[in-house]
């Protein structure tokens, strides 16, 4: 089956029937209309439905079911389910079979006389085929009203009226219906399901769209935005591990295991199940029906069932149809289509005219919104019913049903025997009251959906609809913490608990929905629940690829009620969360770990994978464990995959929070305006030794450190983030938004500037903790921990740091996000490990040496190539010395956290589950290029990039020194406050080996036109640092390593490579013309008001001058008969391309630099690059992403 083919169809289809429907919408509603006057009663519902409805939404009520009918005809035609073809042409013949049928004079029985007087032309019209088509599809519709009234409604209404017109086209929806509606795609009903899904999925992406703007999801949009269609693996490991499993408990000598691929059978046999004497006992029900999926393979194997039990085969979809499968859905049109697929299973299994013949309808309950006055049930239902009937529980179960469209399966009826009831009222004849009869039929309504929903079913299997609880309407939020305390995170956790209600004691529910409720703790009360009061049979924890690209999934088999323990099965068909499987992998994978549970499968190979039979290295699939053993961990997440000694660990340690406080930390409300990147700002307004939040009132700073998560890296670094909290967060505390309300949340202030532990909140790889030294505040994606004692945060750092934690963390919270409560339940060690001490302090001596030993750390003091320890002859040398050196200290740190792994392993008893070793790409040294660049790339090809990057460095300190922020001879920063000059240089470094620039202006161009040209500035630095000896060695050492020259690297790659550095707040700003002939570098920290015009007058202008003087020159050459032809060839080209770069000059002068430069802009650092650098705007080189909105 084409999947992709229908998709495109669907949603086509949705929208140009829309657009039809539409169109005939405007021309019925026209006062004075044929359709008035012609169809009375249909006009005035339609404007009632309108009036009730919306507009929109009766347009799309009537599209869909005109796509319901025209599909349904469809696959009816393909199956000769119809004597005649509705919509599909004879073979070789091109008009639907009943029109050309008709053309020849072979009018359907009961067909309307005037299609005859239509075709023979006795009836004018302009379009007689067509006319007389149309009343032939209203013909068969109504024929079909016997057998499936739920999609075929007798039509004498508004849907008649607004039915689309060209249907005979080559282009028109039949024509289309019909290409992708094959006849051998038709076999399967599955089909009908795939259309629906397709048909809404725009609508799902509105609502989506929506939630993103905070729009909750209404009553009538709940279908669109949860609803999701079932691969049939699925359905099917669903349906035979509770339906199939049941029967076979009770029937151990069935062969029905045979046929049922997706069976996970009992390892020892069972005694403790509910017993089923015959087929017709067994109750199934499908809560959240859709297209009903589920239901129809539980009709297959309902009917294996059946067949083995001896039954008449003619006599079998009657009896599954009566007593057997229930579904009960909110979305009329799923419904139809649900009820039109069971029709077409029976029809399958009779043939047409067993299946015309056939009384039983599939039991499919569409909920519907029924509403009774006060008066009307004291009075009216009270005499429907009878003093008898008329209880407090019938009182309530009348009123639960007000909104059944929006609450829909989760309704729980009071009413304990809705059929008894129900007989009762369906017996009474109110025919000489109308009132009353009216009354009747709507407490029928609420009795059929009381008893639908009833706690009656042996199998519950559901594919729920899933949304969050912050995308719910009102209503239905309210609904869900009401009735749902233990599940109401989202619509899906709730339908487990409503899937476990609706089930009889030994009854089995099986659903497939997100994992999340598996970990996360917001379901941790019904994870505990479910546990407590159930037996969980079997579980498939799946990776993105079941429904597309999605969230990942979870299959599930539960049995109602607890029993003796029990060892359950799970499969684990995926490594990662985010790696998108296809989901026939996914299935393969899953059969294969089912026949062989020590399969093993490499998820690596994904895409270019061996056959799934012959894996036997990468990860274990199939686990078995007690599930009641979950609750021995925290929160009581299915750790499925833990062996024995690690499922006790919670018992055998003391917890972090007993030993440390886990906090989240300052939530500023607008990062952009409260936080800065330390290099944007004058270091002398930034606090980097305060020690107490009251401590800012005395001094003068407005910018302090902020632990602010960042990049993967443990144990120091990611000191970065600055934020502004000058006079004890005055500003940020009082911060509020146009209606009043805080927008800040300053928490756990009394936290602020201590030392202990801080983690990335959000990370979509390992855990990372680092050391979080005295002197910072930490904010809520930087969360922190803090102890009593040094020696307790020493201790802490270590097991952080250990891959026990994330082994741990991988249990409590599989998600990208770390939260305090799961830090806290981090087990700790029951006694001091002594030996961690020189471990701990060595791995953060290494690594803040590391994160020191680049310019992007305030810590930096020199370039790690020009210090003694690493000097050589050469560069070349040098970088030998310098890599040997990096080599040394990631091999010690690895050695270091290795043995900091196994002594956490050895003091919690884990030596058999876990082992110490660290990858290399995990030692979070930035000189470790497997951690630098991944490990995706060869060995080789990583030290190419670090020897490129390590030049590319020292290119960088250089333009530093150029402009004065560093110095070779004086350690770190030394130019980095506002308006700073080369006399303030010249204060602290009198006399310098490499002299600052003058004017803060540094031309980067094509040539050296200038005497502080970037390029002959570095070679200069370059002799000045490693000498004049060796100099070309040198500079060809380095321009081996980029891969170009000097000059071309400056030109071309060097800003670049700076904006990637700063992350996108670069301290140089290039000033760069439309096309790049002209570009300089600005100093941010020295700018003054009147940078711009220095720029202008002593560079630009200059610039120009000497373009045309070139210009000038290369005119002569041109016409010097001395010159040989292609020296005046080439002079003539170099003419043109001058001429150019002076009218690109002129015009960026004229129009954007000398505007600018009279403007003398001023700039205040604490803005920030993202305030200050647009203000030049048209004048620097664009930064791509600057103007994106910051988190």
């Amino acid at each position: 089956m084409d999947t992709n083919a229908l998709k495109k169809f669907a949603q086509a289809a949705r929208n140009l029937l829309i657009d039809q429907v539409t169109s005939k919408l405007d021309l019925v509603l026209v006062d004075g209309s044929a359709a008035r006057r012609q169809h009375p009663q249909a006009m005035k519902d339609l404007d009632t439905a309108i009036a009730h409805n919306g507009k929109s939404q009766v347009i799309e009520q009537v599209a869909y079911t005109w796509f319901n009918r025209f599909t349904a005809l469809r696959f009816m035609d393909a199956n000769s389910y119809t004597a005649v073809g509705i919509v599909s042409p004879a073979e070789g013949q091109t008009r639907p079979e009943v029109l050309a049928e008709a053309m020849a004079g072979n009018l359907p029985e009961g067909a309307p006389v005037e299609v005859a007087a239509l075709l023979d032309g006795r009836t004018p019209s302009s379009d007689p085929q067509a006319e007389a088509y149309r009343q032939l599809l209203v013909h068969a519709c109504n024929q079909w009203h016997g057998s499936m009234p739920f999609l075929f409604e007798e039509i004498d209404d508004y849907t008649e009226l607004l039915m689309p017109e060209d249907l005979l086209s080559q282009s028109s929806i039949l024509s289309e219906t019909r290409k992708v509606m094959t006849a051998d795609a038709c076999q399967d009903v599955e089909i009908i399901g795939w259309l629906y899904q397709f048909y809404i999925s725009e609508k799902k992406d509105q609502v989506f769209a929506g939630l993103k703007k905070n729009q909750k999801i209404t009553a009538e949009n709940i279908p669109a935005a949860t609803q999701l269609f079932t691969p049939h693996w699925i359905v099917r490991y669903l349906v035979e591990n509770s339906l199939g499993r049941l029967w076979l408990l009770n029937r151990p000598q069935s062969r029905l295991a045979e046929r049922m691929d997706y069976y996970i059978a009992p390892e020892e046999p069972e005694t403790d199940f509910l017993r089923i004497s015959r087929p017709e006992d067994i109750r199934i029900c499908d809560p959240a029906a859709g297209s009903g999926h589920m239901l129809t393979y539980a009709f297959d194997l309902l009917y294996a069932i059946y067949e083995e039990e001896g039954y008449d085969a003619t006599e079998i979809p009657t009896l599954i149809l009566t007593h057997n499968l229930t579904g009960v859905e909110i979305d009329d049109r799923a419904g139809a289509l649900a009820a039109f697929a069971l029709a077409m299973k029976a029809a399958a299994k009779l043939g047409r005219r067993r299946f015309l013949r056939m009384e039983a309808k599939p039991d499919i309950c569409v909920l519907q919104n029924v509403t009774f006055t006060d008066a009307e049930v004291v009075r009216d239902v009270a005499a429907v019913v009878g003093k008898d009937l008329f209880t407090d529980e019938l009182r309530e179960t009348l009123g639960q049903f007000e909104q059944a469209k929006n609450f829909g399966s989760l309704i729980v009826p009071k009413l304990r025997d809705p059929a008894e009831t129900l007989r009762v009222v369906e017996a009474r004849d109110f025919r000489g009251d109308l009132l009353l009869k009216e009354v009747q039929a709507r407490v029928i309504a609420v009795l059929r959906m009381a008893e639908a929903l009833s706690p009656k079913y042996h199998v519950v299997v559901a594919n729920p609809p899933y949304a969050g609880a912050k995308g719910l309407n009102g209503n239905l939020g309210v609904f869900a913490k009401e009735n749902y305390p233990l599940s109401n995170a989202d619509l899906f956790s709730m339908f487990i608990e409503r899937s476990e209600r609706l089930a009889v004691s030994g009854g089995h529910f099986s659903l497939i929905v997100l994992p999340s409720w598996m970990f996360l703790s917001s379901f941790e009360s019904l994870r505990a629940a479910m546990l407590r009061n159930n037996s969980l049979l079997s579980l498939c924890h799946m990776g993105r690829g079941i429904f597309g690209i999605d969230w990942g999934s979870s299959a599930f088999c539960f049995s109602k009620g607890k029993k003796p323990s029990r060892k359950t099965d799970f499969f684990r068909p995926h490594k990662r969360n985010f790696q998108y499987i296809p989901p026939e992998k996914i299935r393969d994978i899953f059969l294969a770990a089912k026949k062989n549970h020590d399969y093993h499968f490499d998820f690596s190979t994904i895409g270019n994978e061996p056959d799934c039979e012959e894996e036997t290295t990468g990860q274990r699939i199939y686990h078995q464990i007690d599930s009641d053993k979950f609750l021995l961990i925290p929160g009581s997440p299915f750790a499925y995959w833990l062996g024995e000694r690690f499922l006790t660990l919670f018992q055998r340690t003391k917890s972090v929070g007993s030993v440390a406080e886990p906090k989240a930390g300052l939530s500023t409300g607008d990062n952009p305006r409260f936080q800065r990147s330390w290099h944007e700002v004058s270091l002398s307004n930034i606090g980097f030794d305060c020690s107490s939040s009251e401590e800012t009132l005395e001094r003068l700073e407005q910018w302090y450190p902020c632990n602010s998560g960042g990049d993967f890296r443990k144990w120091y670094g990611n000191n970065e983030i600055i934020v502004n909290w000058e006079n004890d967060g005055r500003e940020l505390r009082s911060f509020k938004d146009d209606n009043g309300k805080l927008r800040s949340r300053p928490q756990n202030i009394r936290f602020f500037f201590k030392p202990g532990v801080t983690w990335n909140k959000i990370s979509a790889g390992s855990f990372a903790a680092r050391v979080k030294d005295a002197g910072y505040i930490f904010d809520d994606t930087g969360r922190s921990a803090f102890c009593n004692t040094a020696s307790e945060r020493k201790t802490l750092l270590a097991a952080m740091c250990s891959s026990i934690t994330n082994s741990v963390l991988r249990v409590l919270n599989p998600s990208m996000s770390f939260t305090s409560g799961d830090v806290a339940n981090i087990p700790f060690p029951l006694e001091p490990l002594a030996a961690l001490d020189g471990i701990v302090d060595r791995a953060i001596g290494l690594t803040k040496s590391d994160w020191d030993a680049y310019e992007t750390s305030w810590d930096f003091t020199t370039l790690p190539l020009l210090q003694p320890d690493h000097r050589a002859d050469t560069l070349e040398g040098t970088y030998t010395t310098l890599r040997t050196h990096w080599q040394g200290i990631t091999d010690e740190m690895q050695t270091l956290e290795e043995e900091n792994n196994r002594i956490f392993i050895d003091a919690y008893g884990l030596a058999d589950e876990l082992t110490p070793e660290v990858p290399l790409n995990e030692i979070t040294l930035t000189c470790n290029p497997a951690y630098r660049y991944g490990i995706k790339n060869d060995a080789e090809a990583n030290e190419a990039r670090l020897r490129a990057d390590t030049m590319a460095e020292f290119l960088s300190y250089a333009v530093g020194c150029m402009f004065g922020r560093y110095s070779l001879d004086a350690p770190g920063l030394v130019l980095a406050n506002q308006g700073e000059r080369l006399e303030d240089y010249l204060a602290r470094v009198p006399e310098p080996s490499f002299m600052p620039d003058e004017d803060n202006v540094i031309p980067v161009l094509d040539a050296d036109w200038f005497p502080d040209d970037i390029t002959e500035r570095f070679r200069l630095f370059l002799r000045t640092t490693f000498g004049e000896a060796h100099f070309r060695e040198n500079l060809r050492y380095i321009e081996d390593a980029l891969g170009k020259d000097i000059r071309k690297y400056f030109t071309k790659d060097f800003y670049a490579d700076h904006v990637k550095r700063y992350k996108k707040r670069p301290i140089y700003w290039m000033f760069a013309s439309p096309k790049g002939s002209f570009q300089a570098l600005v100093y941010m920290h020295r700018y003054r008001s009147d940078t711009v015009s220095v720029v202008l007058n002593d560079y630009l202008r200059e610039f120009i001058s000497k373009l045309e003087g070139e210009r000038g020159r290369l005119e002569k050459l041109s016409d010097d008969p001395s010159a040989s032809q292609a020296q005046r060839t080439r002079a003539l080209k170099d003419m043109g391309t001058v001429g150019k770069q002076i009218e690109e000059l002129n015009a960026w002068e004229r129009d954007v630099v000398f505007p600018m430069a009279q403007q003398k802009i001023e700039i205040d650092l604490d803005d920030g690059v993202k305030a200050n650098y647009p203000k030049f705007g048209g004048a620097v080189k664009k930064i791509a992403g600057l103007e994106a909105k910051d988190d």
